[in-house]
């Protein structure tokens, strides 16, 4: 079990940096610090070893946003700022917990914007999406579902965007707010877009 952990952390690691196509097993090896055999032992071939690597993490995800949406609904009336915050917070207090986050996130940036990988987003991702774009649908009754789904892969490319490229806000010239701050205002800015 460690050995297979240490070769997903690896390939992890390496395909968030590489993609999918730069990426080889022999890198993927080099980093896991292990034969070629073993990846091939853990993985499968280098697109199961990737939909593994993206399967990882998706649940502990996806369990982390269900529980924010609900402790958002039991805090009382639901409004599209909340349902918003309840999807991407919870991403961003899993990286501030574990780097390794930040990597997976560059993942599912890949994942998001290649059709190769539409399977993956359906199995990993779309059940929790749907779970969220039916709320959005309660709050904004007169918009249209293809209104809101635009909406929300709009705001998941700009949370993912924050994710993997925090430094950026600073290198233009704004580096004065934390992450939380920067966090805040997305979730303003998303809400926004929805509602207009």
């Amino acid at each position: 079990m460690a050995t297979r952990e240490r070769v997903l952390d690896a390939a992890e690691l390496v395909f968030a940096h590489r993609g999918f196509d730069g990426a080889t097993i022999r890198d993927i090896a080099a980093e896991a610090g292990e034969p070629i055999g073993t990846i091939h032992h853990h993985g499968g071939g280098k697109e199961a070893l990737f939909h593994q690597t993206v399967a990882r993490r998706a649940e502990a995800l996806s369990r982390a946003r269900l529980q924010s949406l609900e402790q958002a609904k039991s805090s009382g009336a639901l409004s599209l700022h909340g349902i918003l915050d309840a999807f991407m917070r919870p991403f961003f207090a899993l990286a501030e917990e574990e780097p390794g986050w930040r990597s997976y996130a560059r993942l599912v940036a890949f994942v998001s914007v290649d059709d190769r990988w539409r399977e993956i987003s359906g199995q990993c991702f779309d059940p929790t999406a749907t779970v969220f774009i039916e709320e959005i649908l309660l709050q904004l009754p007169h918009a249209s579902r293809q209104q809101v789904a635009e909406s929300f892969v709009f705001s998941v490319s700009a949370m993912l965007a924050l994710l993997t490229s925090k430094n950026r806000i600073g290198d233009l010239g704004a580096g004065g707010s934390t992450e939380q701050d920067q966090l805040a205002h997305l979730v303003r800015f998303c809400a926004a877009g929805f509602a207009s």
